[in-house]
């Protein structure tokens, strides 16, 4: 799990401590494509209109792939 944190944070996407309303899922996809929280939300909650459900594995899938924009990668200890 920390290399797919890892790839994610690289790629920019992390949720922001500031700015959420649930998670900081969306907030994170609107700041990696440039575009503000609420209208992210508004595109976001749209296009998962189209394929109705699709929310419910989208987002969760998203709330644990994706990074919280402070943390730090846990240690790794070798033996």
């Amino acid at each position: 799990m920390n290399d797919v944190h890892a790839t994610m944070r690289t790629k920019g996407l992390v949720r922001p401590r500031h700015d959420r309303v649930l998670a900081g899922v969306v907030a994170g996809l609107g700041r990696r494509f440039g575009i503000d929280p609420w209208p992210a939300r508004l595109l976001f909650v749209l296009i998962l209109m189209v394929v109705p459900g699709s929310q419910i594995l989208i987002y969760p899938i998203l709330w644990l792939l994706m990074p919280n924009e402070d943390s730090a990668p846990a240690p790794v200890y070798t033996s």
